[in-house]
């Protein structure tokens, strides 16, 4: 072999190596735009964690700049926002977007469905996330499990409610597929940005809200205007979403995709399960802080009514659209399955060692 040859081997040699190092050192800055507030507890927390994670084990390729609901200015726009490039990423959820794409709001959660740990395992093992493509594929946009609060509650009311004739005509904030239930059975549904709950409430313009739970409730004030805490019906296993740019996941490198992904997976379950340890802490010391606060479970009769108005909703939109029969008939027959499990292993734990 000639020296001309082997020089030339040799800087062919520096030349790829100096490239694959570049490419190893480029840094991503992910742009990513939440429906919360600044320094909201837990859903504001949530991106936040999985940004350091993804940032930690990319040593620094990946870079996130986080923008609040205050910033951008429209909290429920994130889903135009990314799918129209002037985000990265989104935090939110996805039932906020029902009118835009009617099918994003099952991945959320759905009245009298499925609890939280049911739920992931439909996502990853029951063909929850192949669904969940089908629907924001042709949008150019990836969505993935974000964080789950649990079982929600049913509301804060003013009065209590003792049958379905105290419903007719409320005013009442509550979103998604569950406002529409409500509406059904008379309730006068608005949903307002979570900013504006306090005020709506304590002026009257709403008579009632749904939010969370005690975690993020308490902070929220909630109790001391209305005394009425009520179980819920309308949301077992509330998921919150990652919505990502298809065009901004394709330019990543497979390695920071699967960074990216991990990372989003594990802030998801560190959410629900920081949720479920501060709905404890935050019931405790409301009960204790907060005796005006009376917890009540609707009657048998707005629980019928409730199941039913779904059932009929879910019925018409499975009709009208084969996308959303997919998904319907997919939780269904998942929920159908999953739960004869969870009855015979937690329900009856827990009815089996009750002191109450």
């Amino acid at each position: 072999m000639s020296m001309h040859t082997l020089k030339c081997l040799a800087a062919a040699l520096v030349l790829s190596v100096t490239s694959t190092s570049l490419m190893a050192e480029k840094t991503y800055t992910i742009r990513l735009a939440e429906t919360w507030g600044p320094n909201s507890p837990i859903l504001g927390e949530t991106p936040r964690s999985m940004a350091a994670m993804a940032e930690k084990m990319s040593e620094g390729r990946l870079q996130f700049r986080i923008d609040s609901s205050n910033k951008h200015k429209a909290p429920f726009g994130i889903f135009d926002m990314v799918r129209q490039g002037q985000y990265d990423m989104g935090h939110t959820a996805s039932y906020y977007y029902k009118g835009t794409i009617p099918n994003a709001m099952y991945f959320t959660t759905v009245p009298f469905g499925m609890l939280a740990q049911e739920q992931y395992a439909w996502f990853y093992y029951g063909g929850g996330m192949e669904l969940m493509e089908k629907v924001y594929k042709p949008h150019g946009l990836l969505s993935f499990p974000g964080g789950n609060t649990g079982n929600q509650m049913g509301g804060w009311f003013r009065e209590e409610i003792t049958s379905l004739e105290d419903l007719q005509g409320l005013k009442m904030r509550t979103p998604g597929f569950a406002g529409e239930v409500m509406a059904e059975i008379g309730v006068a549904v608005t949903n307002i940005p979570p900013g504006e709950l306090y005020t709506a409430l304590e002026r009257g313009t709403i008579d009632a809200l749904e939010w969370v739970g005690p975690a993020l409730d308490l902070p929220m004030g909630f109790h001391q205007i209305a005394d009425y805490y009520y179980s819920g019906w309308q949301e077992p296993g509330a998921e919150v979403q990652f919505l990502i740019n298809q065009k901004t996941w394709d330019s990543l490198p497979a390695d920071l995709q699967e960074i990216l992904r991990v990372s989003m997976r594990t802030a998801a379950y560190d959410m629900y399960i920081q949720s479920t340890h501060m709905s404890a802490e935050a019931w405790d010391r409301m009960k204790e802080d907060y005796p005006n606060v009376t917890h009540k479970t609707f009657p048998p009769e707005v629980i019928d009514a409730l199941r039913d108005a779904t059932n009929k909703l879910l019925e018409e939109e499975a009709e009208k659209d084969p996308l959303a029969n997919e998904i319907i008939t997919s939780q269904r027959e998942y929920l159908q399955k999953v739960r004869k499990w969870t009855n015979i292993s937690d329900k009856a734990y827990l009815n089996s060692i009750a002191t109450d």
